[in-house]
């Protein structure tokens, strides 16, 4: 018996010892995740002028729904009003996209603040946004940010208050190991941001659109799930041509995916997934896409 009680004391201080090195690694990682969006970046402001031409603002309109996003109803939704109902991660925080009309935040941004925030994810003020996925979709070229600046000074202003975003520890220390892109400016070279080549059906420039899907799907596009995501975020699906993703797709199969939501299979994707987004993509983008994703070497499904 004194054996016994032996034994379960060295193993409760086994415990302690354990989980107070856990806490205190992950309030050292959440201490340097504060630091990090405390930096301000020596990014200089451009100075642009926005256009009312009918093409540019069509330009603007299509990418504003399509390949950068911003108008789904998880982001800043239609009227670019923003979200109050935005993903809630337990644990990893909660994140709610700003109004950015003129009645509220796109009021205080110049355009130029708007063009630099879209291509380095840098703030107003000099320090990093969070969350918005900007080292993902910042290979846009000049004229494609100016046509989105253009179309969004365009939009009625919306009179909604933002909600608000939180981001817990599990986020922080997430982030600080590389598992779930938060502090966003840390992440992008500033001096060196590479621009897609002009838009065209090929690998290359497929290369870029898919960079879009990372996020989700992870690095290697293999899917897997989230890091530190609750139950309710669905598994990301393989998306290279390996037997658990598309090797026995077509072109035509993933073309009805995009714009009916259904996979080969007849199942449903979740609506996690920026459908809306997708069903807007043009041929253009979506040859694009198929060409790069057809171009992965196979790999097993959740090797992120």
């Amino acid at each position: 018996m004194k054996m016994l009680m032996r034994v379960l004391g060295v193993l409760g201080l086994l415990l302690v010892l354990v989980l107070g090195t856990g806490a205190s690694y992950a309030g050292w990682q959440a201490h340097e995740f504060n630091a990090s969006m405390d930096r301000v970046y020596a990014v200089p402001v451009p100075d642009i002028t926005i256009s009312k031409d009918p093409a540019v603002l069509a330009r603007g309109e299509h990418l504003t729904h399509s390949v950068m996003p911003c108008a789904v109803a998880e982001c800043h939704g239609g009227d670019f009003g923003g979200t109050s109902k935005g993903p809630d991660m337990g644990p990893v925080g909660h994140f709610n996209a700003p109004n950015i009309t003129t009645a509220n935040l796109g009021a205080a941004y110049t355009d130029g603040e708007v063009f630099r925030l879209l291509r380095h994810g840098i703030k107003m003020d000099g320090r990093s946004v969070r969350f918005m996925p900007m080292q993902d979709s910042n290979w846009l070229p000049d004229s494609d940010i100016v046509a989105m600046i253009s179309y969004l000074r365009s939009m009625p202003p919306v009179d909604r208050p933002n909600g608000s975003t939180e981001i817990g520890t599990l986020g922080k220390v997430l982030d600080r190991r590389g598992m779930m892109p938060l502090d966003v400016a840390r992440r992008i070279d500033h001096e060196h941001v590479e621009l897609a080549p002009a838009p065209s059906p090929t690998r290359d420039y497929g290369r870029f659109v898919g960079r879009l899907c990372t996020g989700c799907h992870g690095q290697q596009l293999t899917g897997g799930p989230i890091p530190g995501a609750p139950p309710s975020i669905p598994t990301p699906l393989n998306l290279t041509p390996d037997k658990s993703g598309l090797a026995d797709w077509t072109y035509e199969d993933f073309a009805k995916l995009l714009d009916t939501g259904v996979r080969k299979n007849g199942k449903k994707i979740d609506p996690f997934m920026p459908l809306a987004a997708l069903a807007r993509y043009d041929d253009t983008e979506r040859h694009a896409l198929w060409a790069y994703l057809q171009s992965l070497p196979p790999a097993p499904f959740g090797n992120r």
